[in-house]
C-alpha cells in the first residue's frame, strides 16, 4: 500500500508500538492498515460416485481443471460461499454435507476451505468461468492438468479416504520446501466423522 485509504497521504512500512510485526501505516493520521490472508471456498460434489470439476476458462490456469471454489465475499458464511461459487462456476445446485479440508497457503496469504456436496439436480453447465463442467471418477480425474496444488492434495486424500470407506475432515499447510519442485502437505490433521 503505498497511500492511506483514509486520508491519501504516503504510507510508510514500520512495526507499530502494539505490534509484533511490520504493516503499512499512514505516516499523517495514523492509521495501520492490515493485510491478511484471503478466504477460498469451495466444494466437492460427488455424484454417482463421480466428482464435479470444470476446466477453467480464466487465468491463472486457463485450461486446467479445479474443483468449483473461488473468493468468499463479505456478507457471506464459507458454506453460502462455496455453494454459490458451485452455482457460478458449474451452474449446479448443491447441498453441502459435510466439511471436508480446510489448507492453509501460507505464502501466496490464502486459505482453502472444501465441503463435501451432493447435487440437489442432477444438472450442470459450463459457467463464466468454466470451458467445460465433468463428472470424474477419481481413477478418471486429469491429473496431470490440475490447476493447483490444493486440488491435487484434496483429490488424493478424497481418494485415500473412499478406499478406506471412511470419511474425515483434514487440516494442515501447503508449503515449498526450498529447493522442492512441488508442494508438500505440513500439520495434516484428519479426523473421521461420524
Amino acid at each position: 500500500m503505498v497511500f492511506c485509504n483514509r486520508c491519501g497521504q504516503a504510507t510508510e512500512r514500520r512495526v507499530p508500538a502494539t505490534e509484533d510485526r511490520e504493516r503499512d501505516v499512514c505516516g499523517a493520521c495514523g492509521v495501520v492498515h492490515y493485510q491478511n490472508p484471503r478466504m477460498v471456498v469451495g466444494c466437492i460434489v460427488e455424484h454417482e460416485g463421480r466428482v464435479l470439476m470444470c476446466r477453467r476458462a480464466i487465468e491463472p490456469r486457463r485450461g486446467y481443471w479445479t474443483l468449483p471454489a473461488g473468493f468468499l465475499e463479505l456478507g457471506e458464511s464459507a458454506v453460502e460461499g462455496a455453494v454459490r461459487e458451485t452455482l457460478e462456476e458449474a451452474s449446479a445446485r448443491v447441498r453441502v454435507v459435510a466439511p471436508y479440508a480446510h489448507f492453509d497457503v501460507p505464502h501466496i496469504g490464502q486459505a482453502y476451505i472444501f465441503y463435501r456436496a451432493e447435487l440437489s439436480e442432477p444438472s450442470f453447465a459450463p459457467g463464466a468461468e468454466s470451458l467445460e463442467v465433468e463428472l470424474f471418477t477419481l481413477e478418471q480425474v486429469p491429473w496431470t492438468e490440475l490447476a493447483f496444488p490444493v486440488v491435487r492434495f484434496c483429490l488424493e486424500l478424497l481418494q485415500e479416504d473412499q478406499r478406506t470407506r471412511r470419511y474425515r475432515s483434514h487440516q494442515g499447510r501447503l508449503v515449498r520446501d526450498p529447493g522442492a519442485t512441488a508442494f508438500a502437505l505440513r500439520d495434516h490433521l484428519a479426523v473421521t466423522l461420524a
